[in-house]
C-alpha cells in the first residue's frame, strides 16, 4: 500500500470505520512508513483534543431565560394565562421540534453515508490499480465484455463503446462494494484509467439517489448517475470537467441503445 492510499483511509482507521483487510494493510503500511505513522498520531492527538471537556461551554441559566422571555409565544401566553393555550402551544411546539429533529438526523445522516460511499468507491478504485486487479476480461469489443458479466451479477451492465468519443473501452471485471458483487467497466483516457462502477438502484453502495453529479475526494473525481433501475459511478484521477465529458456521453449511449 502506498502513501497516498494510506492517507485516503488512515482518517477511516482512526474512526475505527476500516474491515478487517483494509485495516490490517494500512497497519503494515505505518509499521514501515514513519511520515504515515506520524500522521496517524496527528489524527490521534486532535481526536482527543477536540473531544476534551475544557472545549464545551453550558450556557448559562439566565440566558435561558432571556431568550424565553423574549419570544412572542411566550409574552402573548403569559398575557392570556389560559392553561389551554399553553397545552397547545407546547403540544405544538413539541411536534415541530420532532420534526425538525428528524429532518436535521435523516440529513445528517445521509452525508454521513454519502461520504461513507465516496469513501469506498475511491479504495475501490485504488485497488484495482495494484498489480493484476485491474482487468478481468480484457478486451475493446463491448460485445466480448457485456456478456462476460453474464451469471456473475442480477443484472446485464450496459457496456458502451465510447473509443470513438476518446474514451477507450478496455474491459472489465467483478468488483465489491458495501459487501455486494458489483460490475465495474474499465476505460481508458490517455494514461488514466476511468472505473465505471454499476449495481442495482437497491444496492446501498452505488444507489446516487438523483441525477448526474461530480464529487471529490483526495484528487479523485466520482461522477454518479441512475437509469433504468441502475446505478453507475465512475471515478478517475481525470479532470472534474473530462469525467463529467465521460458521464454525458454514457448517458447518451445508454439511452440510445448503444
Amino acid at each position: 500500500m502506498t502513501c497516498e492510499e494510506t492517507r485516503i483511509l488512515v482518517d477511516a482507521l482512526v474512526d475505527g470505520e476500516l474491515d478487517a483487510g483494509h485495516a490490517r494493510e494500512v497497519e503494515a503500511h505505518l509499521a514501515s512508513c514513519p511520515d504515515c505513522a506520524a500522521q496517524l498520531r496527528d489524527y490521534r492527538v486532535m481526536r482527543q483534543a477536540l473531544s476534551a471537556p475544557a472545549l464545551r461551554h453550558q450556557a448559562p441559566a439566565a440566558l435561558r431565560a432571556r431568550i424565553e422571555g423574549a419570544l412572542p409565544q411566550r409574552r402573548a401566553l403569559a398575557a392570556v394565562g389560559s392553561r389551554r393555550s399553553l397545552l397547545k402551544g407546547l403540544a405544538t411546539g413539541g411536534v415541530l421540534s420532532g420534526a425538525l429533529a428528524a429532518g436535521l438526523v435523516v440529513f445528517v445522516t445521509r452525508r454521513d453515508e454519502d461520504q461513507r460511499i465516496l469513501g469506498d468507491v475511491v479504495s475501490a478504485h485504488l485497488r484495482s490499480l495494484q498489480g493484476d486487479h485491474l482487468i478481468d476480461v480484457q478486451s475493446t469489443d463491448q460485445h466480448t465484455v457485456k456478456p462476460w458479466f453474464n451469471g456473475k451479477l442480477d443484472v446485464a451492465p450496459p457496456v458502451v463503446d465510447l473509443t470513438a468519443q476518446g474514451f477507450t473501452l478496455i474491459g472489465g471485471r467483478l468488483d465489491y462494494l458495501d459487501g455486494r458483487p458489483v460490475a465495474s467497466i474499465v476505460y481508458k483516457r490517455r494514461a488514466h484509467i476511468i472505473n465505471l462502477f454499476v449495481a442495482p438502484n437497491n444496492t446501498p453502495a452505488l444507489d446516487s439517489g438523483g441525477g448526474g453529479a461530480i464529487e471529490s475526494l483526495q484528487g479523485y473525481n466520482v461522477w454518479r448517475w441512475s437509469f433504468a433501475d441502475l446505478s453507475y459511478r465512475a471515478v478517475s484521477d481525470i479532470d472534474a470537467e473530462e469525467l463529467r465529458e465521460f458521464g454525458d456521453k454514457l448517458e447518451a449511449g445508454i439511452k440510445g441503445g448503444g
